[in-house]
């Protein structure tokens, strides 16, 4: 049975049909790479490499776990792409295709950064198995390709956030979603953003004064009754 063949009963539905689907999926994208940034922000440590090496290795399978989030977001990405350029492409065949350009080339940027992930593994895994990971370009190595990662990432958001304001613009045009949904498109470039800037220098910043701030704190919670008496 050819491809033609099988798309044709997807093809047949309702737009109306085909635009909520496309909301689902894209929600499920937006939800799992979220997820997975959150995730991200717990085991990277910016300006530490050793200290991140070592939360990675103890988390390996979570680490691993980042990556398929990685693939899951990029593919329900595109598969949201090209439903809304399917149903966009009567209205405005030259539009649709220029707003599907920009989402496809912020995916492929996303999936170029995702091989710098597999990078970071891969050197983690292997400094593990030599017994070398106390050598100190190792660490740093790891650091580095998870920075060129979150760089590769906070490019395609450009040409997602051009992306959201086109395809609002489309939304808006049509009937097939409520104008709402239009409206709010654009705030669906914070979403989208919230990854990178969980990523950024200044935040890592700000969470490392916050954990210097409570390490009285903690300390003092640590010491034992008889150590206080001395």
């Amino acid at each position: 049975m050819s491809a033609a063949v099988m798309m044709e009963p997807f093809s047949e539905t309702s737009p109306r049909f085909k635009a909520n689907i496309a909301v689902v999926v894209f929600l499920t994208s937006i939800l799992t790479g979220g997820a997975a940034a959150f995730v991200r922000w717990r085991l990277v440590v910016p300006g530490d490499a050793v200290f991140t090496a070592t939360n990675i290795l103890a988390h390996a399978a979570l680490f691993q776990m980042l990556l398929a989030a990685d693939v899951i977001s990029i593919v329900c990405y595109v598969a949201m792409t090209m439903i809304f350029y399917e149903l966009f492409k009567p209205m405005n065949r030259h539009l649709s295709t220029l707003t599907a350009f920009f989402s496809l080339t912020g995916c492929v940027i996303v999936a170029f950064g995702s091989l710098f992930h597999i990078a970071a593994l891969v050197v983690i895994r292997g400094a593990q198995y030599l017994n070398v990971l106390t050598v100190q370009p190792l660490p740093a190595l790891t650091l580095m390709c998870l920075r060129l990662r979150a760089e590769a990432y906070s490019v395609s958001l450009a040409f997602f956030g051009v992306y959201c304001v086109l395809i609002g613009y489309l939304i808006f045009r049509s009937t097939f979603l409520p104008r709402i949904v239009a409206l709010l498109m654009p705030t669906l470039i914070i979403l989208i953003a919230l990854p990178a800037f969980a990523s950024n220098n200044a935040f890592a910043n700000g969470r490392a004064h916050f954990r210097r701030a409570i390490a009285p704190i903690e300390r003092a919670v640590a010491v034992t009754p008889g150590k206080e008496t001395k």
